[in-house]
């Protein structure tokens, strides 16, 4: 039988031990509260929590105040709970930074994305502006815009998902008037392009042309209910007004083009805005440059959308002529465009990290100015990387030989400078040394895709220079020319100077080469590799290869009179 004792004694211990709980649970909450209270809310440079490191003042205070780069601790708000179908939260105070992904080449598969997502929210990236073009599931009427290596239905979602995952908003790109090559390239849509002969430009006044890009927003909307921005593209619109439709408008309305260009841009601006509430739009702003703020404000278009001023030029006006000109027109706010890549040589190779870091410097400054605008937003800025220059040209730098300067143009933007605590940054993100005078990432890089980024650089700066320098070998160049193979033609002692030179040159190029094609299969296409080969080593190893095959099958004729080569 238990005592009244006992009793007592076993109430009096359970009250202890709740006592000695509640302590612990009190210190606990206070630790974690002095730990919060030093953590970057707005940062998302890791999944987790980021512990703020010493803050260092810039001496460009509007800046660092227009991008709340030096915050100040403070503790987090409990997470608001969204609803599903909801737009998603702000990524960051201040202005955004996205990261433009050019798909119309070299567009890289989703398991790519998984691994490069992360590095773009680590740099300091709180969005993704993905240019579908014909990279885009379209179906139904649609299908034939798709590239054979299209994304799924099933893609698209992956990479909503790996974008929600890293905290980087996306923003869908569709152009609705210019740049339409993927799609008037199709003999169907022949008779919807502004001049006939070339695929770049839809012709605006007839009928089936908005239908065709309404029904071409819509399948990209329906895909992406959460998204906040749409960019309906919308630039270099060439040879506008050339077509019978347009001359015959103009005629009528004293040869405005400025007014024919709004009248397609207000008409799919209203259109997308009015098919999802909510939803803001974005257009580049080359072919507003020249209509005057009066005209497009008579349009409406301030009132539907956001235009991007773009330059890509290493030194660039910083006086603010289009902003004022655009907050003439009523704008209630703009983005600005740089580029980290891409915009440069039309078949650039590599990137020139000192071209795209001054063309980011010049726009901090433009950054700077915007105190002179308070009635007009930021909203952000888009950090290009075009892979092509339109649909129909040859690939620009890929994607990886990219990332050293997206990491030091968005370390930049961060902190006003590429400073050395942006250079430590980087350095620590990307596991190489950003070194600007000399175009290159020293070190062997922890990020995905450096291998591809250090074999490519090995190929820019060793293939066409080694075989140039074996091709003026002095007795290829003068016993073993084109004439000399073409008509079999050479002196066997001549072949043995040189042939144990070209085997060991080809032999080291071929087993480099396809490691290459290895690391480019997996994160690319098969079309992609095809290109960038054909593009910037194929005509190199052939001249190996036949030259290797020559000097062998010449080599056994022993010197004998000339015959004419068959191949």
């Amino acid at each position: 039988m238990v005592t009244k004792r006992q009793a007592l004694r076993a109430v009096v211990l359970c009250l202890v031990l709740v006592a000695a709980v509640k302590l612990l649970l009190s210190e606990y909450r206070t630790e974690r509260k002095q730990k919060l209270a030093i953590m970057d809310p707005g940062s998302f440079w890791h999944q987790g929590p980021k512990v703020m490191e010493a803050v260092t003042v810039h001496k460009s205070e509007d800046i660092n105040s227009l991008f709340n780069w030096a915050q100040k601790p403070e503790v987090p708000e409990p997470p608001v709970k969204k609803e599903a179908g909801t737009a998603p939260l702000e990524t960051s105070k201040g202005p955004a930074r996205i990261v433009h992904l050019d798909l119309k080449g070299a567009a890289p598969k989703v398991k790519y994305m998984k691994q490069i997502f992360p590095l773009f929210s680590s740099l300091g990236a709180d969005g993704v502006l993905l240019e579908y073009e014909d990279m885009f599931p379209y179906h139904g009427n649609l299908t034939i815009l798709r590239s054979p290596y299209a994304y799924s239905m099933e893609d698209i979602e992956e990479i909503k998902s790996l974008a929600k995952l890293n905290k980087l908003e996306l923003i869908p790109l569709v152009q609705v008037f210019g740049h339409l090559e993927f799609v008037l390239k199709h003999e169907r849509y022949f008779h919807l392009r502004e001049v006939r002969a070339f695929p770049n430009s839809l012709n605006p006044h007839h009928p089936g042309s908005v239908a065709l890009v309404k029904d071409m927003v819509s399948q990209v909307m329906d895909c992406h209910p959460d998204a906040r921005w749409f960019h309906m593209g919308a630039d270099e619109v060439r040879g506008l007004g050339e077509s019978q439709d347009s001359k015959n408008w103009l005629h009528s309305n004293k040869g405005d083009v400025g007014k024919m260009f709004l009248n397609h841009a207000v008409s799919l601006a209203r259109f997308i805005t009015e098919r999802r509430s909510g939803v803001r739009v974005i257009l580049w702003d080359d072919m507003l440059r020249k209509i005057s703020p009066a005209t497009i404000k008579e349009s409406g278009l301030q009132d539907l959308a956001s235009p991007t001023i773009w330059n890509y030029l290493k030194k660039m006006d910083t006086d603010g002529t289009l902003i004022s000109r655009y907050h003439e027109a009523g704008f209630k706010g703009i983005w600005f465009a740089s580029a980290f890549k891409g915009g440069t040589g039309i078949d650039q190779r590599w990137t020139p990290l000192d071209y795209q870091l001054q063309n980011h410097l010049s726009w901090i400054k433009v950054m700077n100015s915007m105190t002179k605008y308070p009635s007009i937003t930021l909203h952000g800025i888009l950090l290009t990387g075009w892979q092509r220059f339109e649909h129909h040209t040859v690939l620009c730098e890929l994607l990886p030989v990219g990332i050293p300067s997206l990491a030091m143009c968005l370390q930049s933007l961060k902190h006003g400078a590429f400073d050395e605590n942006a250079k430590m940054e980087a350095h620590h993100i990307l596991g190489c040394n950003i070194k600007v005078e000399k175009d290159i990432c020293e070190g062997s890089g922890a990020f995905s895709g450096s291998q591809i980024y250090h074999m490519v650089f090995y190929i820019h700066t060793n293939l066409q220079k080694e075989v140039d320098a074996l091709m003026k070998h002095y007795h290829i160049k003068g016993g073993f020319s084109r004439y000399h193979r073409k008509y079999n033609f050479a002196n066997p002692r001549i072949i043995g100077f040189f042939q144990g030179q070209l085997k060991k040159l080809l032999d080291k190029w071929e087993t480099y080469i396809e490691n290459f094609r290895m690391e480019m299969e997996a994160i690319y296409f098969p079309d992609t590799v095809e290109e960038w080969m054909e593009e910037n080593v194929n005509a190199n190893m052939d001249l190996l290869r036949e030259n290797a095959r020559d000097a062998e099958r010449i080599l056994k004729l022993n010197g004998q009179p000339k015959s004419l080569k068959t191949l």
